[in-house]
């Protein structure tokens, strides 16, 4: 039975709680948040790439996220990695 809580806790955290944890940190569908974490880490990755914030960073994908959420394979491939680990981690110990 453990299992099955930690499985449908993985699966709620990886398809929940990652969109609401972008929104929560300023990658938000109107763009970055003013004042916000996000806010911050552009202004370092620009900084440490010389003005630009580089495609695949961190915080384009985050953005990405945030801006029009996550396409139907991610949500699918992080329902089942959460899923799974979820499980894995609500195994009891030998």
């Amino acid at each position: 039975m453990n299992i099955l809580v930690g499985a449908a806790a993985g699966l709620g955290l990886a398809t929940v709680g990652i969109p609401v944890i972008t929104g929560a940190l300023g990658f938000t569908s109107a763009g970055i948040a003013a004042g916000s974490v996000a806010t911050s880490m552009m202004s370092a990755t620009a900084i440490a790439n010389g003005g630009a914030v580089a495609s695949g960073s961190v915080v384009s994908i985050l953005q990405s996220i945030g801006a029009v959420g996550l396409s139907a394979a991610a949500k699918t491939a992080m329902a089942a990695g959460g899923a799974l680990v979820g499980a894995m981690v609500s195994q009891p110990k030998d």
